[in-house]
């Protein structure tokens, strides 16, 4: 049951991990990262050397906790290395004996469950299992890795609205299974794609895909108790992926739409997970209860939380200040503007609107 969209099971891990040791299109982009200076003129040899590398350290993957500490390990010299530092709040207040559904909003491909599974390890609880895209997993080598490391799918990529409604019921069940039969704790984004206008609101969709699954009999306020819907907010001081983002907006302002190119997702992710980042903070909310009327209530009191707990940095400060034209102090105006350079005066502008828009929401909400 959920074959088709679960992540693997222990028992699995083996032999997607070898699988995954001698997958060429793996090497290649393992090397052309880590050894451009050797992958660029001689790729075989590059490829070569990583796929040594992968055979001496293959044999400690024998689960999927295995292939997390690993990951953990990486993740956390990730953070100390691309950040200039990492911070939560709100743990220590939830009841790890109840699975959670966190629900954040989404400022990164990668990172942000990464960071959510940063947190709960350094809090001794048990890291959850990943919503992703199908839209992500192009190539079966980056299914596979996603799903070693408790991803599960989610199928956006449906020709039929049939076909969408049996795959959203599908993984309404999924998720209800995994919260409840499996006490696993699970991440899902409160929309789908980034925000990358900064714009940070729940889509009363999602929470109708997770109500799919109550059985008529159960009331809203019971069905929520199960799930357990906590709301996250995470904050970064400044977004490595800004400036594309901006250009993006742009484009698709004076244009109507904008064309990714063919690996945009991955340079997105390499480019989210390797660039400084400043300050980053994780705020988790309080579970979700009460007897709301519909999935639109459900979603407002989630985007309550999320932007009531929204860590406000200097640059989001500092970028609505400029839209406004108010007075900036000099420091952070420079930093701000160091961000500018070769973009235009429509990108710029949605470059600042992009950092101002949670002052905005969190002002709206203040009133």
């Amino acid at each position: 049951m959920f074959d088709d969209i679960r992540p693997y099971r222990d028992d699995e891990v083996v032999e997607v991990i070898q699988k995954l040791a001698n997958d060429r299109e793996l090497l290649s982009s393992v090397a052309f990262y880590t050894l451009p200076w050797l992958y660029r003129p001689l790729p075989a040899i590059a490829r070569w050397l990583v796929k040594i590398s992968f055979r001496t350290k293959i044999g400690k993957f024998t689960s999927v906790e295995a292939v997390q500490k690993e990951v953990a390990k990486y993740l956390f010299k990730l953070v100390r290395k691309s950040t200039d530092g990492f911070s939560h709040s709100g743990l220590k207040e939830l009841d790890f004996s109840k699975p959670s559904l966190f629900i954040s909003n989404h400022r990164d491909i990668v990172l942000d469950p990464a960071l959510v599974n940063c947190a709960l390890f350094e809090e001794g609880a048990k890291t959850v299992e990943i919503a992703v895209g199908d839209n992500l997993l192009s190539k079966q080598w980056i299914s596979d890795l996603m799903r070693v490391n408790k991803s599960f799918i989610v199928k956006r990529g449906e020709k039929t609205k049939r076909a969408m409604l049996t795959a959203s019921k599908n993984l309404s069940a999924y998720i209800h299974h995994a919260l409840t039969d499996n006490q696993q704790p699970i991440w899902i984004a409160q929309k789908e794609g980034r925000a990358k206008d900064g714009i940070d609101k729940t889509n009363a969709a999602l929470v109708s895909m997770l109500l799919l699954n109550k059985p008529k009999t159960t009331t809203i306020e019971g069905y929520l108790n199960e799930i357990n819907i906590v709301p996250v907010s995470i904050s970064y001081q400044y977004d490595p992926c800004d400036r594309d983002k901006a250009k993006e907006l742009a484009t698709i302002e004076a244009t109507g739409s904008y064309e990714k190119s063919e690996h945009e997702d991955i340079q997105s992710i390499t480019k989210g997970l390797m660039g400084n980042k400043g300050k980053v903070h994780l705020a988790f909310g309080t579970p979700i209860t009460g007897d709301y009327s519909d999935s639109k209530a459900i979603a407002s009191a989630i985007d309550q939380q999320i932007i009531g707990n929204y860590k406000i940095f200097d640059s989001n400060q500092t970028a609505f200040d400029l839209l406004q034209n108010l007075a900036a102090t000099v420091d952070n105006k420079c930093l701000i503007q160091q961000r500018f350079n070769d973009l235009d005066d429509d990108q710029k502008r949605w470059l600042l609107t992009m950092y101002a828009n949670p002052v905005i929401a969190k002002n709206a909400l203040l009133d």
